[in-house]
């Protein structure tokens, strides 16, 4: 067997998986943003819960169950008033918790713990108020799954299949240059479909030009995380996910794309924050 052959074959080792696990995923995640309601805020509760879970884990022992459970509190509470987009109400409850949850921590892991409960409590409440904003609500969520998952696959094959120059060796060693490239485009291309196709009269050029910004932020967020890996000298977050890692590895990227669209929603046209993404 030649050199390329055993590279391409190295190279898609894990994509059986990734597929299959992707799948699965994203039916879920589609099925329970359609019913959304309750079901939604507590599929996301849990999926906050886990995130919070594996960042504690690489913070540590000391103590990590106390700092898990004071979070968790503070992640169900904020949830609840996310769920009647009382985003200030929420963002108090939240960071309450994040600094009791640092408080319990060791010394020298005091911010990295409470950054933790913020970090996943932030996935919670902006998905959860993005959901339950207004009559947009599904289609802004939508639009950010088609996004995200766009940008996430597109950077995978486009990485593998182009190569070049490597974006930051030195905290994600896989990451091209030309793969995030494609990734932003084709995510927010993506998305930009997902929306036409969605919602009447919806402004082409500015969501595609907001679509390019939340997907390069996604790719952000993708890094930031594999920093944080490498500070604690750990490959995944987890292993829940065959393919993918830990829940944090699979929603780095979606994480940061829904906070900051949250953020450019509610700034726009708050408490309408789904309209205030579509409304240009």
């Amino acid at each position: 067997m030649n050199a390329d052959v055993r590279g391409e074959r190295r190279t898609f080792a894990d994509l059986g998986p990734r597929v299959v696990s992707s799948l699965v995923l994203a039916a879920v995640a589609v099925a329970i943003l359609w019913a959304g309601g309750v079901l939604f805020a507590l599929f996301w509760l849990t999926t906050g819960l886990a995130v919070l879970w594996e960042w504690q884990a690489l913070v540590g022992e000391v103590r990590s169950r106390s700092r898990f459970l004071i979070g968790a509190i503070g992640l169900a509470a904020a949830a609840a008033f996310a769920s009647y987009v009382a985003l200030g109400i929420a963002s108090f409850v939240l960071i309450a918790a994040a600094l009791l949850a640092g408080f319990v921590a060791a010394d020298g892991y005091r911010f990295v713990a409470g950054a933790g409960v913020l970090y996943a409590g932030a996935l919670v409440i902006c998905v959860i108020a993005l959901r339950e904003a207004d009559a947009f609500g599904l289609a802004a969520v939508a639009w950010l799954f088609a996004l995200v998952w766009g940008t996430d696959i597109m950077a995978y094959f486009g990485g593998r299949l182009v190569g070049g120059p490597k974006l930051w060796p030195r905290v994600s060693a896989g990451k091209t240059w030309s793969g995030t490239l494609i990734g932003i485009v084709c995510g927010a291309l993506t998305g930009l479909a997902v929306a036409l196709f969605g919602i009447e009269r919806a402004p082409a050029l500015a969501l595609l030009l907001l679509g390019l910004l939340l997907a390069a932020i996604s790719q952000g967020g993708d890094l930031a995380e594999s920093a944080l890996k490498r500070r604690f000298g750990v490959k995944d977050s987890g292993a829940l996910i065959p393919g993918h890692g830990g829940v944090m590895d699979r929603l780095d990227g979606f994480i940061a794309a829904c906070v900051c669209a949250t953020a450019i929603g509610a700034f726009r046209q708050y408490p309408f924050i789904a309209a205030g993404l579509f409304s240009w």
